[in-house]
């Protein structure tokens, strides 16, 4: 049994909306643990969507609990710190170094669709049912089981436990105003060996608040494939037409005068098309459980990633969530629990990415002023090394404590 795979109390028949990060790691832990899993998803393929993230020291110890973390580890990069300077290349606005923390902490920088990759595959190995092509559109909940209903399928059901990992848009939630005004182009290059970059180092340049750029090493979409970097530039979301009509190498010139450094990455990108805006949100649902349907990762509390949390959060609800579960037999005495262990950590990461993503994202002309002041002269103080990577790392609020074995 892998650590941290709960063993079986009472048989449930469980349905999980969304493949995504959440929903397959959810889906690993309860079919291992003997229970009836089917996940549905709009794709008419299993397939990743975006580029790359880091898996902090918290999204790691929940893929170690899923027996994954190994491998995924030998298709990642590992990271020592994330660096980001003034367009000058001098002043640090961003200095975060995760052996504050210890010698062997670090975080993974991964392409998604490695992550992917290995959570469908082992979801397939442990007997989860997949129904792609399936957008679900509501659920009804009577008597303490719920059912699924879906656009142009019939509704499926009934279920003991239903499990929301359908992200921001969501239909079970209402939500408004939950998009930010920017989000960030994503592309993939090959890793320029050879040039400024580090491949343990995420690197990033800002001008105010508004414009910011970024090359994070990502490792390998598959085992012996070529090493390869993410590159992120900051967007607003009513820009992104605009970009598109605008011919791509005077965005290029506009980059590299930012960053000239970046040119052995840019170098790579010849069309618009090999780009993909995400656009950001900030949204936490009012509850997370509506027994017996039960919101995580993104359905429930999603952020931007200045923080860089996102995959780890969403791991951690599935791993508590089937810690829940297997000390509880009843399904409602279950999603109690797991909002009481995930409630506090939680709440502490919206909070915080609240306050820090307009310092890096934004409109304002006031925050980058203070930040570009006053970041690095407080990055000196003796203790900030520890709580900037402990930030960083997702640890902040001991968020592991209560997912040890009993």
């Amino acid at each position: 049994m892998h650590l941290g795979t709960p063993a079986i109390n009472h048989h449930h028949n469980i349905a999980i909306a969304g493949a995504g990060v959440a929903g397959l790691a959810a889906a690993i832990f309860f079919s291992r643990a003997g229970h009836s899993v089917t996940v549905y998803d709009k794709a008419g393929k299993p397939a990743p969507v975006g580029s790359g993230l880091i898996l902090q020291p918290t999204g790691q110890a929940a893929l170690h609990a899923l027996g994954l973390a190994d491998v995924l580890a030998q298709r990642g990069a590992r990271l020592k710190r994330l660096d980001g300077r003034l367009e000058d290349g001098g002043r640090k606005v961003l200095d975060v170094h995760y052996d504050a923390l210890g010698p062997d902490v670090y975080g993974l920088a991964v392409h998604r669709a490695a992550l992917f990759d290995i959570l469908h595959d082992a979801a397939k190995e442990a007997g989860v049912k997949f129904c792609y092509g399936h957008a679900v559109a509501g659920v009804e909940a009577a008597g303490g089981r719920a059912g699924l209903t879906f656009d142009g399928a019939p509704a499926a059901g009934p279920f003991s436990l239903v499990i929301d990992a359908l992200g921001v848009r969501s239909p079970f939630i209402e939500r408004s105003n939950a998009f930010l005004n920017y989000g960030a182009l994503w592309a993939n290059a090959p890793f320029p060996f050879g040039s400024d970059f580090s491949e343990d180092v995420l690197s990033q340049r800002y001008r105010g608040a508004e414009v910011s750029a970024g090359v994070m090493p990502i490792g390998t979409m598959r085992d012996g494939g070529p090493p390869l970097a993410a590159f992120f530039w900051t967007l607003r979301a009513d820009h992104v037409d605009a970009w598109r009509m605008t011919p791509l190498q005077r965005w290029k010139d506009r980059v590299l005068k930012l960053w000239p450094e970046a040119a052995p990455v840019l170098e790579h990108f010849t069309h618009h098309d090999q780009f993909v805006f995400a656009h950001y949100a900030h949204h936490t649902a009012p509850r997370p459980v509506e027994s017996p349907v039960v919101h995580i990762g993104d359905a429930w509390h999603a952020a931007s990633p200045q923080l860089g949390q996102g995959a780890n959060m969403a791991l951690l609800d599935a791993w508590a969530l089937a810690r829940a579960l297997e000390r509880h037999d009843e399904i409602a005495d279950a999603l109690d629990a797991f909002a009481l262990m995930r409630g506090r950590h939680v709440k502490l990461y919206q909070t915080m990415s609240r306050l820090f993503t307009p310092v890096y994202q934004s409109d304002s002309k006031l925050l980058p002023a203070i930040r570009d002041r006053f970041a690095e002269p407080l990055s000196s103080f003796w203790f900030m090394p520890k709580l900037l990577a402990s930030m960083v790392a997702g640890t902040l609020g001991d968020p592991l404590e209560k997912l040890s074995p009993d």
